[in-house]
This record gives C-alpha cells, structure tokens and sequence, in this order.
C-alpha cells in the first residue's frame, strides 16, 4: 500500500514537472510562429509569394519582406497578411488601427468594475 501511494507521488510530480515544462517552452516561443520572409515581387495569383530566406528580410536588403500567416504549400504562402499581427493583452490601444471599437473589461484592481448589490 505505501509503494503504490510513493509511485502515485512521483508519478504526480513527473507530470506536474511535465506540465511546467510545455508552460516555459511555450511562454518562451516565438512571438510570430508563422512568420516567413518572402519575395515581394514573387506574387502569384494561383500560388501567392514564395518564400525565401531569411536573410533577405535583414536590414539592408532588398526584394523580401515578413509574411505573416497564411497557408503554407511548397516554398509559396498565401491568404496572410505583410502586416504583423497586434501582441494579445497588451491593451494599450495605441497601434494606430484602433478606431474606438475596442472593448475594455474590468479585472482585478482594474476600476471598471462595480459591485453587486
């Protein structure tokens, strides 16, 4: 009986140790997963813009640009976007697309809220 509770432990804290780790890695991915240099003058309507090294996309070149999104197939991206997608909760409103449609909610210590009666 105490063998089975001493496996049970360890085996909790192995995936509990588990858990953190996908945690960290995540949180430490890149912010912009999918973004891939591509020729901007590659643009195919059937296909999209091909995709290139990195390289070309480094300060000083020329002809590539950051892609982001889209589908990948083959060396070709299409349906994304050369605009860079807006970083989730940082709710400062100040990226110059908002247009006043944004929605606040109230959190801890946030102020917007009011209490129940």
């Amino acid at each position: 009986m105490a063998d089975t509770r001493a496996q049970l432990r360890s085996t909790t804290v192995v995936l509990g140790g588990m858990g953190l780790l996908a945690a960290a890695l995540t949180a430490c991915s890149s912010s912009h997963p999918d973004k891939r240099c591509v020729d901007r003058d590659s643009y195919n309507v059937a296909k999209g813009y091909h995709v290139v090294s990195d390289k070309n996309c480094k300060p000083g070149s020329s002809g590539g640009a950051y892609y982001y999104g889209g589908k990948k197939k083959g060396s070709w991206v299409r349906s994304g976007s050369f605009t860079p997608p807006r970083k989730s909760g940082s709710g400062s409103g100040s990226s110059g697309d908002d247009d006043n449609h944004s929605v606040h909610r109230g959190g801890f210590g946030s102020g917007h809220g009011s209490s129940g009666g």
